[in-house]
């Protein structure tokens, strides 16, 4: 099946996700385009908010995304761990440690987004790290949305096509941001792109979303040529103007930095793909004793506060996908029509 009867969008493309670098002005831009805006939705107390917005500036079909994660419990030792690693970059930048707080800064889905949801009913709602509780997951569908998460092997598609989505979405290796992994943390099993779509499009029944690596209309072709239902695509779409990418962020996509991506824990304790920064290259993008998801953003979002404003982004997560050739600073409509041409109709 091809995006556009599932979803009722005129193009099968889908614009990813991206929690800090967007907000509902990008993914307005791209449903009037024709394709199929998403709103990043870890927080719920901007969830209403950017939902009624998204509505306001558009009658066309939209996605919601949410994270899927189960909330640690802090390990006092393992913070005093965690802190001792960053205790060079606080000594240098003025910052106590004692001043941190503590506890997740995003949350995991759970019924009171549930209940947003049930008032707004999008045309979509994705999910990071696997899929909420069958209770909930039952309240999601009853609103009438299609159900999709990502895949980043062949294992986790097969499970969430026997666990009732109606799309899924191929996330290869390439891809920026956090990784969907959830059936293990093993790194070695993550497979690119165009080797996990097809695998995927042989196995499943339902429709397959490429993701990961594609930044042009060549890709897109590519991805419909192997069997791909879709394509969703977050890099591309940092430097359009609607976009809320910073500064630091826009200015390492434009640079010769962006074409050196790594897998780091650092920023928020789960796997994620971004441009090699200091705290990455001092630390290692994958050290032992970085707190569980998402414990880890509390000390880290206090060195890029202080260092951001020194107009420095050493501990700022520049999250891309490795291949930024399709970053443009052109509108996202613009982008979203060019990229589509590419798929055969």
């Amino acid at each position: 099946m091809d995006l556009r009867d599932l979803l009722g969008t005129e193009l099968p493309i889908i614009q990813a996700p991206m929690a800090g670098a967007q907000n509902h002005l990008l993914a307005a831009a791209v449903c009037e385009a024709g394709g199929l805006g998403s709103i990043p939705a870890g927080m719920l107390d901007a969830l209403e908010a950017e939902l009624s917005a998204i509505e306001g500036l558009t009658e066309r079909p939209y996605n919601v995304n949410f994270f899927c994660h189960q909330t640690p419990t802090a390990d006092p030792a393992h913070i005093a761990a965690w802190h001792q690693m960053l205790a060079p970059l606080f000594a240098e930048f003025g910052i106590d440690p004692g001043t941190i707080p503590s506890g997740p800064t995003r949350q995991p889905f759970d019924a009171a987004m549930a209940t947003v949801l049930e008032r707004h009913r999008p045309a979509l709602v994705s999910f990071h790290f696997g899929l909420p509780t069958p209770e909930l997951l039952k309240r999601v569908r009853a609103t009438g949305a299609k159900i999709a998460s990502s895949a980043t092997t062949l294992e986790e598609g097969l499970w969430l096509q026997e666990h009732g989505v109606d799309a899924v979405i191929a996330q290869g290796l390439e891809a920026g941001g956090h990784r969907g992994i959830f059936l293990g943390e093993e790194l070695t099993t993550q497979l690119g792109t165009f080797a996990l779509l097809p695998q995927l499009v042989a196995a499943l029944d339902v429709p397959v979303i490429a993701a990961g690596g594609i930044a042009d209309a060549q890709g897109v072709a590519a991805a419909q040529v192997l069997g791909a239902a879709g394509v969703q695509l977050g890099t591309a779409y940092l430097l359009c103007p609607e976009s809320r990418t910073n500064a630091l962020h826009r200015a390492a996509l434009k640079s010769p930095r962006a074409r050196h991506t790594a897998l780091t824990t650092l920023f928020t304790g789960r796997p994620a793909r971004g441009i090699v920064n200091r705290i990455m290259r001092e630390l290692g993008p994958l050290p032992a004793d970085v707190p569980d998801f998402p414990l880890a953003g509390n000390a880290i979002s206090a060195l890029r506060q202080k260092t951001e404003s020194l107009d420095l982004d050493h501990c700022t997560p520049l999250w891309a996908g490795q291949n930024v050739s399709g970053c443009r600073e052109i509108p996202a409509a613009q982008l979203t029509r060019e990229l589509a041409a590419g798929w055969v109709s």
